[in-house]
């Protein structure tokens, strides 16, 4: 087991330090040694390869906070609405680290011990509607300028090498929608707020969520349907702005579609392969081969009902060793689609006690069966220099390591860009 920080150099031991100095760091860090069982010559290899690249994930979330459970029971028995319960915990969720010092040495430990200099931040809620997409952009935006001294806002891909250089780390934003002006006067119109989110910092967008929507049929669409004449001229205005299209929640025909229509890179963020699963969120090899074609990358999740089989790192190693074969490394990213969750947090929803019913939204409706409760420790978001240990035993070359954690995800942020 990882228990000594002089077993390494001193740069991956601040790896091993992260991970001794938080009992639930470790706990998941011990999972996946036990998975994984490496030698000790892969063990060290693979942290020191970790430490010393730029580690950059195509899809994921910032270190979490832990709610204020008596301030949420307390919105509960004032009589919030549903609205105002799901806003609260979400603030709390994704900011309360920025005006609450007690919650900082965590979400700090958590970035060290993953050696992730970057996320690709989901910073939009599920949809289409500008307002709703702007909530969580605003927090992203409040908790980088907050915290710019440990995390900050990146603009350009030259931000993220720079956070790199100063030993911080940063957000690369994006969009869990295309906002959409709803009023359906003309095509240039209703884009007009693409333009404007990408002013604001978002720099990749869902083409969709899970259901339909006015651009294309998303993954849980059974009808799977393809892009619409809207959904074309959406993504060539991504394209022309810098906007790294995203289909990793959308249907089979509608990625395949998008890939086609894409004059850039583009990206399934957090998804894949059908060959290993079959699941809604997975892409068949027609889908990716069309993604690859256009420079772009699968980000492998590490959500463990998605994965199925074992459920655990290897199962998620299956899937980037797949795609390296059978697509090459260049098209291969991780996007974990996960959050590191404080120790504190299940103590704090206690605290909240029962609250009122309400309706799942549309977008976050998944079809039977197609979201389970499964978890497996050796997932863990802060395992990441685990994930490079486990790739240097499949015998995936150094370089191509590289370009998996973190190149391929700077070299389209790169190409999206104009000019």
């Amino acid at each position: 087991m990882i228990n000594r920080r002089h077993f390494l150099g001193s740069t991956a031991g601040l790896l091993v330090d992260a991970a001794e100095s938080n009992p639930q760091i470790k706990a998941a860090r011990d999972a996946a040694m036990a998975v994984l069982k490496p030698s000790e010559k892969d063990l060290r290899h693979g942290l020191e390869l970790h430490a010393q690249s730029l580690v950059v994930e195509s899809y994921g979330f910032s270190p979490r906070s832990a709610i204020d459970g008596a301030t949420i029971r307390r919105a509960v028995e004032a009589g919030a609405s549903a609205l105002e319960l799901e806003d609260l915990n979400t603030e709390m969720l994704l900011m309360r680290v920025a005006d609450d010092p007690s919650q900082r040495p965590e979400y700090e430990q958590a970035w060290k011990a993953s050696g992730v200099t970057c996320i690709l931040q989901n910073a939009g809620e599920e949809g289409t509607s500008p307002l709703r997409l702007m909530k969580r952009l605003a927090h992203f935006t409040y908790l980088t300028d907050k915290l710019r001294g440990i995390v900050s806002r990146a603009a350009v891909p030259a931000d993220i090498e720079a956070a790199r250089q100063a030993g911080r780390h940063c957000l690369y934003l994006t969009g869990n929608g295309v906002p959409l002006a709803q009023e359906w006067n003309s095509t240039v119109e209703e884009l007009a707020y693409v333009r404007l989110f990408y002013q604001l910092g978002i720099r990749m967008m869902h083409l969709t969520y899970n259901w339909r929507n006015p651009l294309g049929d998303g993954c849980a669409e059974p009808a799977n349907g393809g892009l619409s004449e809207l959904g074309r001229a959406a993504i060539a205005e991504m394209n022309r702005l810098g906007i790294i299209v995203d289909v990793a929640h959308s249907g089979w025909r509608t990625s395949l579609e998008a890939a086609k229509a894409s004059s850039k890179p583009m990206v399934a963020s957090h998804s894949a392969a059908v060959e290993m699963r079959r699941h809604i969120r997975a892409k068949p090899d027609e889908v990716i081969r069309a993604i690859a074609d256009t420079g772009g990358y699968v980000g492998v999740y590490s959500v463990a009902s998605f994965l199925g089989r074992s459920g655990d790192l290897n199962a998620m190693l299956d899937n980037i060793e797949y795609l390296v074969k059978k697509f090459g490394a260049d098209h291969v990213a991780i996007g974990t689609d996960l959050a590191y969750i404080p120790s504190t947090a299940n103590a704090q929803w206690k605290l909240v006690g029962p609250r009122p019913k309400s309706r799942v939204r549309y977008e976050y409706l998944w079809p039977p069966g197609a979201l389970g409760n499964e978890s497996h420790p050796s997932l863990a978001w802060i395992n990441w220099p685990m994930f490079t240990v486990g790739m240097v035993q499949r015998g995936i070359g150094d370089e191509d390591i590289r370009k998996i954690l973190g190149g391929n995800v700077m070299r389209v942020a790169k190409a999206a860009l104009p000019v």
